[in-house]
């Protein structure tokens, strides 16, 4: 037997169902924020994400599936949709327009060990706003996160801000954490140590317990921000507090990716243990120029879909609609049968023909099998009556109606 690739999750029928409704929830709810699908490839050139994403960062020392093609370039299977979104969106100049509101969903891969919730081919949404550099439109895509999980029932939600400054502030705040570093280097682990002379941030998002110990009283980047940059962190406060949205202000998120600028944000959740982040993002306004295109303001988030979904799994905030199976029995049944399924299945409802022979007790166990909530019948009194048989497969009420009325009885769990 042939097993999947460690790491590498089947999302099977019993769970599809629910990532599919909090798929359609999350674009229904951008939708009507402005935002636009953006379908993006999952193989890109490995410079994109080395540039982006910062050669210093664990994804890309050691977490992206990289290989060489037959050509002999190099390949990335994306570990990401940030970059691939500002790609398309200069090569296909959408700029053209004052402001784009794009939305994806889609697989990404990360070598990284498999664990609750994380896997090395997982699932994101994310949303991106490129050409907007207001204050207002961070508070906006935070408040349609907010909206979006609310209205998904999860429970617990939590927001943590940050800002990571700009070009103006951040290599002082660098220089400044660097002296800091270089004073408690005994107590870093050794991955914080080696990178701590290219990007000292770094040391801020480890999660060994010993450099979270050690980095405890480090300097504060929220202290050494230059005017522009705190205004603009200071104008998102008050737009969030205007909105009602209750945050929490962590110095310390540097989040894993060395695109970001200004504001950066975390959403947690409850029921996920130590690993409850849910969504994550920020300001990233000089990608686009470092791409090649246009001095461009921007900004945007992902969400964990498997982290949500196993929040919402015993929550019972989507039920698939009831299953049906639908028993003729003999020729003639299986004829006048094709127009009351066809009907059935116009109006939504999930219906299985039984194509299998023999006596009716046999079908219904394979009814069963089929864990059909209700099994509708149909052989010759119930032709001449014009009307089916359909038994609750859960509770063993078995009734008559008429043709025109089974959707009505068997939506009434749906």
């Amino acid at each position: 037997m042939i097993n999947a690739i460690r790491g590498f999750n089947d999302i099977l029928p019993e769970e599809t169902g629910l990532w599919r409704f909090i798929e359609e929830e999350a674009f229904r709810v951008f939708s009507t924020y402005g935002f636009s699908e953006i379908r993006i490839p999952v193989v890109e050139k490995t410079e994109l994400f080395s540039r982006s994403i910062g050669e210093t960062t664990d994804i890309v020392e050691k977490e992206m599936y990289t290989f060489a093609d037959r050509r002999g370039d190099s390949l990335t299977l994306r570990p990401e949709g940030t970059a691939p979104v500002v790609r398309a969106y200069i090569e296909h100049k959408l700029y053209s327009t004052p402001v784009q509101k794009l939305c994806y969903s889609g697989p990404m891969f990360r070598y990284e060990r498999p664990q609750k919730g994380r896997y090395r081919q997982f699932y994101q949404i994310g949303a991106e706003v490129l050409g907007e550099g207001s204050p207002r439109a961070d508070a906006e895509v935070v408040e349609m996160l907010m909206r979006f999980f609310e209205g998904l029932g999860l429970k617990g939600i939590e927001l943590q801000m940050n800002s990571l400054g700009c070009s103006t502030c951040r290599p002082e705040y660098k220089e400044r954490l660097y002296g800091f570093l270089k004073g408690i280097i005994n107590d870093l682990c050794a991955n914080c140590t080696r990178r701590m002379e290219a990007n000292p941030l770094r040391a801020l998002d480890c999660k060994n317990p010993g450099c979270v110990e050690a980095t405890s009283r480090a300097p504060s980047i929220i202290e050494a921000l230059c005017t522009e940059c705190k205004v603009h962190f200071e104008d998102v406060m008050a737009h969030l507090a205007t909105l009602a949205i209750k945050t929490t202000v962590n110095p310390r998120m540097v989040r894993g990716l060395d695109y970001y600028t200004k504001t950066t944000f975390e959403i947690t959740a409850e029921g996920l243990g130590s690993q409850n982040a849910v969504a994550a993002g920020g300001r990233y306004d000089s990608l686009v120029e470092e791409f090649g295109g246009p001095e461009t303001p921007c900004l945007g988030f992902a969400v964990g879909v498997e982290r949500v979904a196993l929040v919402l799994k015993g929550a019972e905030v989507f039920r698939e609609k009831p299953l049906s199976v639908f028993i003729p029995l003999g020729a003639e049944a299986e004829k006048r049968g094709v127009e009351i399924i066809r009907d059935l299945r116009s109006r939504g409802a999930r219906v299985i023909e039984d194509f299998s022979t023999g006596a009716l007790k046999k079908r219904m166990k394979r009814a069963d099998r089929l864990k059909a909530r209700f099994a509708i019948i149909l052989g010759e009194d119930e032709i001449r009556d014009k009307v089916v048989t359909v038994k609750d497969m859960a509770t063993a009420h078995q009734e008559t109606v008429s043709w025109d009325s089974v959707y009505d009885r068997i939506s009434i769990e749906a």
